[in-house]
């Protein structure tokens, strides 16, 4: 997500047109937890410099200047007390947390250096310990110290005895000299602002709002931008692994954190230990066209959401008894709100975008757990005419605490994503295909969408630009790889997870049968056994097999 907005609903259709991914993290259920990260600044740099891409790819443990970030020792220590953690009565004292010293520049590794925030979950059976498991939520730009902290319990039983379980803040987000482009005050202002509905005006509000975003990061984060790209990370990634003793990297990356561990495996094939890529992102996909998939898959989930509502919950469904014209009523009072804004308890605005965002936030979970809230949020709103709880939601998703306090994770998410691929400008004809396959499968998330919203290039006012281009992945020489897809997962459909495992040179797919973002920590033991045994003794699960 990206903070300019290009059409509606804003959590979509930005992402579309700025040709970046939207993702976000698997292991945080919207409906109870908000993000709470750390936030700093970078020094701002003189101006653009070459993309690190287009450097010659270092030699990892094998270069001379890479020695002392791989032969580092991490100190690690009890970590700090935690407000929040106390609040939800989690226990982080059998953790502790360290930090990672890397290049910023791996082409020029003497030149300047980070720090990156590592928590280490440590292994409850040490005579039976094989490693370390390093995790990625995804994003990009959710916080690897924030999803072993706070989503401990997904690894309790045989990962935590087995596995010390390190979580680590990427470059550029958390407390990992994040990105910083604004303060609490404006990304209040600029989340509470509608798209224009009239197409001149929504493309002169982009242009405004995008050419000023890039100023802002470029002040306050200029000498990060060139350097915040995933293969850098991949890179770190090694170092970590080197830095702890392990030989081989053993990994479960959700959401953006498969391509991560997929450009892992392709930078460092000869380090792969046991991979598990969950909630998968094809890596050869276009920009625009994997933020139209991901449109129409979460019409697919909303639709379904309203389904279920009228069906199997009929006494509490806001939605009214007809499931024909269920979906309709919550799109059309979501869209109301354009005119008619609610005001929450604290003075906020809740607009049509914010509301959508809110929508959209709950159907990355699933009918056990977020489409629950989902109801009461859309119920509470429309008819008591009180938005807090879909307010609650979207600042969930937009990384804002009880505080007012935003984290990095949104400006990170633009930055990673415009480091990681510039979508080129599309032919009308592609931009006509992508708005005629919106308006048949997801009427509902792309009212009002023309071809002009998507032929501008992705990141077209970025200060940086990339040389990194969407591809298969092969990662000839690696470890056998698995891949996990889930059949109604709105954020990364199924068959990114089906091209993922195919393009890899030795993959075998899992499928989760069931709604929601990513398979892992959604309470299916067949899931999990099957990752555990693959993780503790290399034993895939079948071709095709498929869980509940």
């Amino acid at each position: 997500m990206t903070i300019f907005r290009a059409a509606r609903p804003r959590v979509l259709l930005t992402a579309v047109a700025a040709g970046t991914l939207l993702l976000t993290s698997a292991c945080n259920d919207s409906a109870t937890t908000a993000q709470d990260k750390a936030s700093g600044t970078a020094a701002p740099s003189a101006g653009p410099t070459a993309s690190p891409a287009a450097t010659p790819k270092p030699k990892g443990e094998a270069d001379p200047a890479l020695k002392p970030f791989y032969g580092q020792q991490i100190t690690w220590a009890d970590c700090p007390a935690d407000p929040r953690a106390e609040r939800a009565k989690i226990d982080i004292s059998g953790m502790q947390c360290g930090r990672l010293h890397v290049p910023l520049d791996y082409a020029n590794p003497a030149s300047d250096a980070i720090d990156l925030a590592l928590i280490r979950y440590p292994a409850t059976a040490k005579d039976q310990r094989i490693g370390s498991l390093m995790v990625n939520p995804g994003g990009p730009g959710a916080s690897g110290v924030e999803m072993v902290k706070y989503g401990a319990k997904d690894f309790d039983g045989t990962l935590h005895t087995r596995f010390d379980v390190i979580g680590f803040d990427p470059r550029g987000t958390g407390d990992s000299s994040p990105v910083v482009c604004y303060d609490d005050e404006q990304l209040d202002a600029v989340n509470q602002t509608d798209t224009p509905d009239d197409p001149a005006e929504r493309k002169a509000a982009h242009v405004k709002q995008s050419t000023d975003h890039a100023a802002a990061c470029q002040a306050k984060s200029g000498k990060l931008l060139p350097f915040v790209g995933t293969r850098n990370t991949a890179r770190d990634l090694d170092v970590l692994r080197a830095a702890v003793g392990d030989r081989k990297l053993n990994y479960l990356g959700i959401s953006y954190g498969t391509y991560l561990g997929a450009l892992y495996a392709e930078e460092f094939p000869q380090n792969t230990g046991r991979l598990i890529l969950d909630g998968a992102v094809d890596p050869a996909q276009d920009t625009m066209d994997h933020g139209v998939d991901q449109q129409i898959g979460f019409e697919k989930s909303f639709q379904r959401f309203a389904d279920d509502c009228v069906d199997n919950h009929a006494a509490e469904c806001p939605l009214g008894t007809d499931r024909t014209k269920a979906a309709r009523k919550a799109a059309d009072f979501l869209d109301g709100l354009h005119d008619h804004p609610l005001t929450a308890k604290d003075g906020r605005k809740l607009g049509r975008d914010m509301a959508w965002t809110g929508v959209i936030s709950l159907l990355y979970g699933d009918e056990k757990t977020s489409w629950k809230y989902l109801r009461n949020s859309l119920g509470w709103a429309m008819m008591r005419d009180k938005g807090d709880y879909l307010m609650a939601a979207a600042d969930d998703y937009d990384g804002r605490d009880g505080n007012g306090h935003y984290s990095p994770m949104d400006e990170a998410n633009g930055a990673i994503s415009c480091a990681d691929a510039a979508r080129p400008a599309p032919t009308r004809e592609h931009a006509q295909q992508a708005v005629d396959r919106l308006l048949a499968e997801a009427p509902l998330l792309s009212k009002g969408v023309t071809v002009d919203d998507y032929l501008e290039p992705g990141c077209a006012y970025w200060p940086f630009k990339t040389q990194e281009k969407p591809h298969t992945i092969r990662a000839e020489g690696a470890a056998p790889i698995l891949v996990v897809g889930t059949t109604g997962d709105p954020a990364t459909p199924y068959a990114s997870a089906e091209k993922l495992a195919k393009g890899f040179a030795r993959a075998t797919l899992l499928t989760r049968v069931g709604e929601g973002h990513g398979a892992f920590g959604k309470g299916s033991a067949c899931i999990d056994l099957a990752m555990a045994a693959y993780l503790t003794d290399g034993t895939m699960p079948a071709e095709g097999t498929r869980c509940g």
